[in-house]
This record gives C-alpha cells, sequence and structure tokens, in this order.
C-alpha cells in the first residue's frame, strides 16, 4: 500500500491540504499552479465574480481546450496512414526510376 502525502497548494489565495502519492508532489504542484494562473486569468477579466463561478468557467475553458485537443490529435491520426501510404507509394516511384536509369 502506498502512503500518500499532505501536500499543501494555493488557489486564489485559499490554501488546500491534498492527499498525494509518492513521486507526484512536483505534477500536483505544477498542476495547481497552472489552475491558479487559469482562475486568476478569468477573475482579472472582471466579468466573473465569486471564486465557485470562476472555477466553473475555468473548468468548462479547460475542459474544452482538451476536447479541442483530443479532436485535433484523432484527426492528424486518422489522416496520417493515407499520408504515409502516399509517402512511400512516392518513394517506390522514385526508386524504381532510379534503378531503370542504372540498367
Amino acid at each position: 500500500m502506498t502512503d500518500v502525502q499532505p501536500i499543501n497548494i494555493s488557489i486564489l489565495d485559499k490554501d488546500y491540504k491534498v492527499a498525494c502519492p509518492p513521486g507526484e508532489q512536483s505534477a500536483l504542484l505544477e498542476s495547481a499552479r497552472f489552475l491558479d494562473h487559469k482562475m486568476r486569468e478569468i477573475r482579472d477579466t472582471g466579468n466573473i465574480m465569486g471564486s465557485e463561478r470562476i472555477a466553473v468557467i475555468t473548468a468548462l475553458n479547460m475542459a474544452n481546450e482538451l476536447l479541442r485537443s483530443s479532436n485535433l490529435d484523432k484527426g492528424v491520426s486518422a489522416e496520417l496512414p493515407p499520408r504515409l501510404k502516399d509517402l512511400e507509394s512516392k518513394i517506390s516511384r522514385v526508386l524504381q526510376q532510379a534503378r531503370q536509369h542504372e540498367i
């Protein structure tokens, strides 16, 4: 059984104690800094008041970015095999032409 360690993080000037598995502390602290930064950006626009609303808007923005990134990755993955086949075909033609010139 792994021992979780309590780590103190601060988000929008509020302190939280979060259980964290060994070896994951730096990732947790980096995530907390990232979240704090994003929430401060939302707060500083002045359009949204209240930390709960700021947290929800930040979460929605981050979820949207994640989904767009995931969809982009899927599009690239779907596009990659045909492009690779096309490149393979072009390389084969060039190699065949080079062999014919040698003869």
